[in-house]
């Protein structure tokens, strides 16, 4: 194993959550491998990892992109992911709130309903 894969691994883990990786790692098959592969190495072990921004700013950049491209499922991954990197609710809704700004309130709107659902799911959640 790579070190370019552990240490993705290890971010994926940290940002994501233990159960959402062995979720995914359990539904890998010899079709989905090599894109479970890529992602833990490129997207965590690449970018994530990099000194650059911290995991908070890349959070917000994460949901803002999530957003305005309409990705519901993996906005709703990353709005969970986000409370772990340290946003707070009122964050993750300023973020939403300049999403509607440039990329669209309709986009926004649908970005709203999915983190209200998600953040309902997490009541402690600051």
């Amino acid at each position: 194993m790579s070190d370019t894969y552990s240490d993705g691994m290890t971010v994926r883990r940290a940002v994501l959550g233990d159960e959402h990786v062995d979720r995914a790692i359990a539904r890998t098959d010899g079709f989905t491998a090599d894109f479970q592969d890529l992602i833990t190495r490129y997207a965590w072990g690449e970018i994530w990892t990099r000194d650059g921004l911290d995991r908070r700013t890349r959070s917000c950049i994460t949901l803002s992109i999530l957003a305005a491209l309409g990705h519901e499922n993996e906005l709703a991954m990353h709005v969970k992911a986000a409370l772990r990197n340290g946003l707070t609710r009122d964050e993750i809704k300023e973020v939403l709130l300049q999403v509607a700004i440039y990329a669209g309130v309709p986009a926004a709107n649908t970005a709203f309903a999915v983190a209200q659902r998600v953040l309902a799911d997490i009541p402690d959640a600051p």
